[in-house]
């Protein structure tokens, strides 16, 4: 199966389709050592290659699941791969992905907000493309007052050196002095192009931050420098939005269940084969284990015969005994206390007392005539 070598490179992760182009167009990607032109399809065997350093073939499209990232650029990021300068990077705390994550436009290094990534080429740039107008919302906060003037010529168009430029809405969010806001909606994504505007009027923006790309508001909990991952619906949003199809859930195929090995197969069958030791359970004891030879009941009922005393006939012969009951008989009614153990307790509490013991009876005299 062959397909479009710009198609091709943005699968593989190397930047959006239009950006293919232009390195196509430069000179820049070899095909079988051969350099390549735009619209030219390669297949499964073609060694492709971009400043002479070989690509990898990317997955197949079937098997390969977009993705779309959120990230809340913070203040002092920039928005490249690599900074000459050291300097951070949005790409450094991004996840890994199989392939490369792209950029869905920029944000400049004092503006923070909404800025999205994807491993899908073709999605990406459909979203960065003008014809989309894909819509881009700023929260934009000012120093000093702005007359209404100024307001209407930003709704209506003003000139900037690379053409004019506007903005579809614009909404007063309140504030005072120093802490006055705007909500502002573009179309487009020029460089700097909402501080440009504002500056065309003579006022200052203290703080820029995109709160809105296309149907994706930046959510409430995230904070700056923090990612989520787009769910398969918010996906489709997008996709609607840069006119592409939705995509389809993946239900992923039912794993069979593994193999027994063989040993343990056996072993499992040897103990369901063995004998178990049978278990009783008396009322008045914990479960016992049957002796080998089980002690009997004695008398008449343990040879079938009647109870003398009762008349009724030995239902329990060869009954076994539980080892934990006690077989010495008890005595009936409550046992006697001895004199030298009883104690009382005081009406105050406190340590006891030995209760006085019996004065001893003194011996009468006999009355037998001696």
């Amino acid at each position: 199966m062959t397909e479009r070598l710009q198609k091709w490179l943005a699968r593989a992760g190397l930047g959006a389709r239009r950006t293919m182009e232009d390195w196509i167009r430069a000179g820049r990607v070899t095909v079988n050592d051969e350099t390549a032109e735009v619209g030219r399809s390669v297949g499964e065997d073609d060694k492709v290659r971009v400043d002479g350093r070989l690509i990898a073939a990317p997955p197949p499209a079937e098997m390969t699941r977009p993705r779309v990232l959120l990230y809340y650029k913070p203040t002092g990021e920039i928005c490249t791969q690599s900074d000459p300068e050291g300097r951070p990077t949005v790409f450094d705390r991004l996840p890994k992905v199989g392939g490369r994550w792209i950029a869905v436009g920029r944000l400049d290094l004092n503006t923070l907000g909404v800025l999205l990534f994807t491993n899908d080429g073709e999605l990406a740039n459909r979203l960065m493309h003008p014809s989309s107008e894909i819509e881009r919302e700023y929260a934009v906060r000012v120093l000093g007052p702005v007359d209404a003037a100024a307001l209407t010529r930003l709704r209506k168009g003003v000139m900037l050196e690379d053409g004019p430029a506007h903005f579809d809405a614009l909404v007063d969010a309140g504030g005072e002095g120093t802490n006055h806001w705007y909500h502002v909606v573009l179309r487009e994504g020029r460089n700097r192009e909402v501080r440009r505007m504002w500056e065309s009027q003579g006022v200052t923006v203290s703080r820029l931050m995109r709160v809105r790309f296309g149907p994706i508001t930046l959510p409430r909990f995230l904070k700056p420098g923090q990612s989520r991952e787009l769910e398969l619906d918010d996906i489709n949003l997008l996709r609607r939005a840069a006119g592409l199809d939705d995509l389809s859930a993946i239900t992923p195929a039912r794993r069979r269940a593994p193999a027994p090995h063989a040993a343990s197969e056996r072993a499992a069958q040897a103990h369901r084969r063995a004998p178990r030791e049978r278990v009783e359970t008396y009322t008045n004891a914990a479960p016992l284990r049957r002796r080998a030879e089980p002690r009997t009941a004695r008398g008449p009922q343990a040879r079938g015969g009647a109870n003398p005393a009762t008349g009724r006939t030995g239902r329990s012969q060869g009954r076994p005994v539980p080892a934990a009951v006690d077989e010495k008989p008890r005595a009936r009614g409550r046992p006697k206390q001895s004199a030298q153990s009883a104690r009382r307790t005081p009406a105050g509490g406190g340590r006891t007392a030995a209760a006085p013991s019996r004065a001893p009876r003194k011996p009468q005299a006999s009355t037998r005539k001696k």
